[in-house]
């Protein structure tokens, strides 16, 4: 039998043959850079002390010890905590956390670990508890405790992972006597802050008795009470005398808790108190927002009857003030949108607030007797909308537009309107992925209104992959004839570029995800690896069927087409799913 000659298509182009493998490796390990959670995540089993080894906890001796640097504790010390073995056994992982007689669950907080450890969250106490940072052997763990305001005795307790079906649980280590004597704390007046005046721990002082009958309230969770919800989100307010309003604070943090009054929806031109822990005081400000740039901390005045508590990382403070709340510079009215938030401390200075602030759904009189919940809906919709669009550009339009162009000339070679179908296909989806890509470039600009600088390699790698999609249309149009000499020239830097675009975009919507993603699992990233092996499954497959038509394995063409096209539907049909999944994600946030 002769050999068929070959027709159709450029010789060059099976010079290509690996770019599809070298677009799995580059995605694999952008997937693996980006997406990747460190050992030592336990916090789901940090009440119950017990690891989903699928084995029973050993009843011998432990081999194992808590060494604690104290016998006693005060208010804001911090106490080395030693996990050591007794006989020379080395361990693999733990989880340390404190309890007390009264209650058992985790009190304080754990900070400065060592590198073989972490502080982790525990009962939504961020830091409330500690464990390993990688399977290593070890023979000795130290780490740090911030102790709380509290008269509770505090004991300690570790679970010891010595192999993965070898462990000791809950072995409990020395009680620490608390020094605390009454209630009182002390803060002070310098920069605006209130300091050196002794004032009355609050610390059972603030509920939500009165709620809609004396005061205005507002939480997050919707009716719930900080006196008994340690994860309550709670601020209060009433009017006092003729000149003055009670306001009322309460919620876990370990840095500072805030309320601002607004006339919008958007941080910024509001009047703001904090209550912020430093060096083991509850720290009263006053201060005052311009745009988006850091609060400016105004004088402190007419502001008494305070009372403050800071225990089991939760932060509690109440005052009355008698100062004129002023948004936009303008004169006191009692209607406004309320703001509670909280976040991090450093060198006495308040960061940007953890995740989102609760908001009120419409302003509300802060002198009057109602209750409002928080109606935040997670990320603002601009940025949803943006996530949306680059969701859409590059887990479909742009994903397909490629697949058009590499694998189905030959199934979509007919021609309409002079052009083959692919190419038609390949041009038109690929114009709508570049153009959502600018709508959703230009709407996150247009929410942050400038540079995001706490967001990480987001919006960098973000703003590379814009330039060097707005470059793909732009080479097309000047791209030189099918018979000249620069033609390869021009298909390499084409693929090329697009497989460096594709990348790129792909750790990008990682980081993105990464970024709104508010579930106890993380699952939006893991959905985003799914899809990503389900793209390498179906370049495998697409490549497979291209090496059997080149080795002519297929005698009947016109199955090998109806074969692509099938594969092509699958494809469409997975992407949709990975998408319509993100894409529920995303409005959850």
């Amino acid at each position: 039998k002769k050999k068929k000659k070959k027709t159709g298509g450029e010789p060059h182009l099976e010079k290509m043959g690996n770019l599809s493998g070298y677009l799995l490796f580059c995605i694999l390990t952008v997937v693996g850079n980006v997406s990747g959670y460190p050992d030592g995540k336990v916090s789901s089993s940090c009440i119950s002390m017990q690891p989903s080894h699928g084995a029973n906890a050993q009843t011998s001796t432990p081999p194992y010890s808590i060494n604690v640097q104290k016998t006693n504790y005060s208010e804001g010390d911090k106490i080395t905590v030693t996990i050591q073995s007794n006989s020379g056994q080395t361990f693999k992982g733990f989880l340390l956390r404190t309890t007390t007689a009264t209650k058992d669950a985790p009190i304080g907080t754990f900070i400065n670990t060592d590198s073989s450890a972490q502080a982790i969250s525990c009962n939504s106490i961020s830091g409330g508890a500690a464990s390993h940072t990688s399977n290593s052997v070890k023979q000795k763990v130290e780490v740090q405790w911030l102790a709380p305001q509290s008269s509770d005795d505090v004991q300690f307790k570790v679970t010891v992972v010595q192999s993965e079906r070898i462990y000791w649980s809950n072995i409990l280590g020395p009680t620490l006597k608390s020094t605390r004597q009454g209630s009182s704390v002390t803060v002070t007046i310098t920069s605006g802050s209130l300091q050196m005046q002794s004032v009355t721990s609050a610390p059972d002082l603030i509920s939500r008795d009165g709620c809609s009958t004396s005061k205005f309230c507002f939480t997050s969770p919707s009716g719930c009470d900080p006196l008994s919800d340690s994860s309550c989100y709670f601020m209060s307010s009433a009017a006092v005398d003729t000149d003055g309003l009670r306001i009322e604070i309460s919620g876990p943090s370990t840095g500072y808790m805030a309320v601002g009054f607004s006339d919008d929806q958007k941080m910024g031109n509001d009047d703001i108190y904090t209550c912020l822990y430093q060096n083991g005081n509850i720290i009263v400000q006053h201060a005052y927002s311009t745009g988006r740039s850091d609060p400016t901390v105004l004088t402190l005045s007419n502001v008494d009857n305070i009372m403050t508590s800071f225990n089991n990382s939760i932060i509690k403070c109440s005052f009355i003030t008698r100062n004129q709340i002023s948004t936009q510079q303008r004169a006191f009215t009692d209607m406004y949108y309320v703001f509670l938030a909280q976040g991090p401390v450093e060198s006495g200075k308040i960061e940007k607030h953890s995740g989102n602030p609760f908001i009120t759904a419409d302003k509300v009189n802060i002198t009057g007797f109602q209750e409002s919940s928080d109606n935040s809906n997670g990320e603002p919709s601009i940025i949803k909308a943006h996530g949306a669009l680059m969701l859409i550009s590059w887990m479909t339009t742009g994903s397909i537009g490629m697949l058009m162009a590499r694998y189905f000339k030959e199934a979509a070679k007919k021609l309409v309107g002079g052009k083959a179908i692919w190419f038609q296909a390949h041009l038109s989806l690929m114009i709508l992925t570049v153009v959502a890509t600018a709508i959703a470039f230009i709407l996150a600009f247009a929410e942050v209104q400038g540079w995001s600088y706490d967001t990480g390699a987001h919006p960098v790698l973000g703003c590379i992959v814009m330039g060097l999609a707005l470059i793909q249309p732009f080479v097309a149009i000047f791209r030189p004839a099918p018979q000249s000499k620069r033609r390869p020239i021009f298909y390499w830097f084409h693929a090329l570029n697009a497989l460096v675009i594709k990348v790129l975009a792909v750790a990008t919507i990682f980081l993105g995800l990464q970024l709104i993603d508010s579930s106890s699992n993380r699952w939006l990233a893991k959905v985003m690896g799914g899809f990503v092996g389900w793209e390498a499954l179906m370049f495998i497959l697409l490549d497979t069927d291209v090496i059997c038509k080149k080795k002519e394995i297929y005698q009947e063409p016109e199955k090998t087409m109806k074969h692509e096209i099938l594969l092509l539907i699958i494809y469409v049909c997975g992407n949709l799913a990975f998408l319509i999944a993100l894409l529920v994600g995303i409005g959850q946030s």
